[in-house]
């Protein structure tokens, strides 16, 4: 025979249910925002922002289900390699697609990489100078 569920069962079932639903919610908002956004911009930032937390709270979700000490800190080890994964890569795609024009610029609020990439350009065209006036001065 089952014993009958206590007062916490049924509190941690229902904060488990809960977890589940938002953070399912939230991976669904972020997968609306890839295909909706209109720029590599703000589908990265729809992609990375909401997916975070709701994995968090898909894992939490799933430790509350399984009730055992076990699984923690193995849901953490995927949680934290989430956080320290999904910033490096949404920086390093964002920086691609800026230098391969793949924005609108217009939605820019405030363009922090155009001086950056504006100095590298510079330095990149002075040392093809320099490259080019030794090669004639060595012919």
């Amino acid at each position: 025979m089952n014993p009958e569920p206590s007062a916490v069962d049924t509190i941690i079932d229902a904060v488990s249910a809960v977890f589940m639903v938002v953070g399912a919610l939230m991976s669904l908002g972020a997968a609306v925002g890839l295909l909706r956004f209109p720029d590599l911009m703000s589908r990265m930032h729809a992609a990375t922002k909401p997916q975070v937390l709701g994995l968090f709270l898909l894992l939490a979700s799933v430790g509350l289900q399984l009730r055992t000490w076990w699984v923690w800190p193995v849901l953490f080890v995927a949680w934290i390699f989430q956080v320290l994964t999904v910033p490096v890569s949404a920086h390093m795609v964002g920086r691609a697609g800026y230098r391969t024009k793949h924005l609108h610029k217009e939605l820019l609020t405030t363009d922090e990489l155009e001086a950056v990439v504006l100095k590298a350009a510079d330095k990149k065209a002075a040392a093809k100078r320099a490259a080019d006036e030794d090669d004639d001065g060595a012919a």
